[in-house]
């Protein structure tokens, strides 16, 4: 805008950008919403789905008709299916997830105490995909820019390998390794701090893998930018070289993936949780399938649900503080 340009023009680029802000707020409310509502409709219908009666599942076929009658009113299964649902709706609404069948404590009191050890072990696994995919992508692309294609061929190759590999493989093999033939960790549990680091290393191998390559090629391109080279005429150390002008223009692409990685790890933990004997949601999910304990699948699918949108709700929240672009469209 130039001088010469009356003073309530340059209100509409503010209204402009003000109204974007509120459409994004809309639009990400709405998506919420739906996701919200999609995990409550499919954890209704988890149990409405299994063939046969799902309480004479639960209880066995010698159960006695009282025992299934029981079982079918915690599982909500009396009256008709919208009355069903509004039930199920209206328990929800009030933080009551049922009671498990295996235990009979609360559901909502298990996700209480089982929780924060998948959040621990998430997060871990994230800031170790990030500090390492971010790390090993930009030095390979730094030491390749001149050539070395053997240093790339290898790189390619174990991260290939390395994003390959499940959660579970990758687990036994580092009780294998070190837990069983080293003696360096122990091989499961929760009894010390050291106990983490193997089911860490387990969740967050394929995703450092894939987020070093991810890296390497935006490092190759922003390598290449006029600005870039500008950067190196002037012969700045290294260190300054790259971390403070290369490394910004990565972010975006980065914690985009970021974003996907944390919702992604969360489901990974669930078998690393089950192989390390951690005491996390997922191997109480894991021991709810194989007991039939479906209050604690219920609940534990609509928490795991909610946190992914919020780790990804966050991720954006970050990607608009970060990118100037995405501040000035409104996004």
């Amino acid at each position: 805008m130039s001088h010469t340009e009356p003073i309530a023009a340059g209100v509409r680029p503010w209204r402009g950008r003000a109204g974007g802000l509120l459409g994004t707020v809309l639009r990400k409310a709405g998506g919420v919403a739906c996701v919200v509502a999609g995990l409550v409709v499919v954890s209704f219908l988890l149990v409405r789905m299994i063939p046969g009666d799902p309480a004479r599942s639960v209880v066995g076929t010698q159960a006695t008709a009282d025992q299934v009658a029981v079982v079918r009113d915690q599982l909500g299964l009396n009256g008709s299916l919208p009355q069903q649902f509004g039930d199920y709706v209206g328990r929800l609404a009030q933080g009551d997830f049922g009671s498990s069948f295996e235990t009979g404590e609360p559901v909502r009191t298990i996700i209480q105490d089982a929780l924060p050890y998948t959040l621990v072990l998430a997060l871990l696994a994230t800031v170790m995909a990030l500090v390492a995919g971010i790390a090993l992508g930009m030095t390979v692309a730094v030491l390749c820019r001149g050539g070395r294609p053997r240093l790339d061929a290898a790189f390619q190759a174990f991260t290939s390998i390395g994003a390959s590999f499940p959660e579970y493989v990758a687990g036994t093999l580092l009780v294998l390794v070190f837990a069983i033939t080293l003696g360096m960790f122990p091989p499961g549990g929760s009894d010390s701090l050291d106990t983490i680091v193997l089911p860490m290393i387990a969740v967050g191998l394929a995703p450092t893998c894939t987020l070093a390559r991810i890296v390497r090629r935006e490092t190759a391109t922003v390598l290449e930018l006029d600005y870039m080279r500008a950067a190196r005429s002037k012969q700045l150390p290294p260190l300054r070289l790259y971390v403070r002008h290369a490394l910004p223009n990565l972010m975006t692409a980065t914690l985009s993936y970021a974003g996907l990685l944390l919702a992604g790890l969360l489901s990974g933990t669930i078998i690393a949780e089950s192989v390390f004997a951690w005491p996390g949601l997922g191997s109480r999910v894991v021991d709810a399938v194989a007991a039939r304990d479906y209050p604690v699948i219920q609940g534990a699918v609509i928490v795991l649900g909610l946190v992914a949108v919020l780790a990804t709700l966050l991720v954006d929240g970050l990607l608009g503080a970060l990118d100037p672009r995405r501040r000035r469209s409104g996004t």
